[in-house]
């Protein structure tokens, strides 16, 4: 299974496919298949709590939440920045909306798909 994921190096954010070869085994660093400007995030599920969950792409930690509670945010904002392998990753906003709840804080542990914030 190929699977498309954002990463950011030195200012610049870039689109990699690695192809995932066992999902029970934690993921291995790729090298670049293909290096192409940000594309659009997926759309997230809806949440069981009448809005949109933002998913963690990946395991690491929170660096950075750059919204809180109420705020307003546009469709591909950046509204996290997850820490992996000493690479900022970020975390952009399935939909616009306003931000009901944050399940995480800066600096906790966060596993590939785990809910970190859910916009209505």
């Amino acid at each position: 299974m190929k699977k498309t994921v954002r990463i950011s190096f030195e200012g610049k954010t870039y689109d990699v496919e690695v192809e995932v070869l066992d999902s029970a085994v934690a993921a291995a660093p790729a090298a670049p298949v293909a290096a192409a400007p940000a594309a659009a995030a997926p759309a997230a599920a809806p949440a069981a709590a009448g809005g949109t969950e933002v998913k963690c792409p990946l395991a690491g930690s929170v660096f950075k939440l750059k919204v809180k509670v109420g705020d307003k945010v546009e469709a591909n904002q950046e509204v996290a920045i997850i820490e992996a392998l000493k690479m900022e990753n970020p975390v952009v906003a399935p939909c616009a909306g306003t931000v009901n709840s944050i399940a995480v804080k800066e600096t906790d542990t966060v596993v590939d798909g785990q809910t970190l914030m859910t916009i209505a």
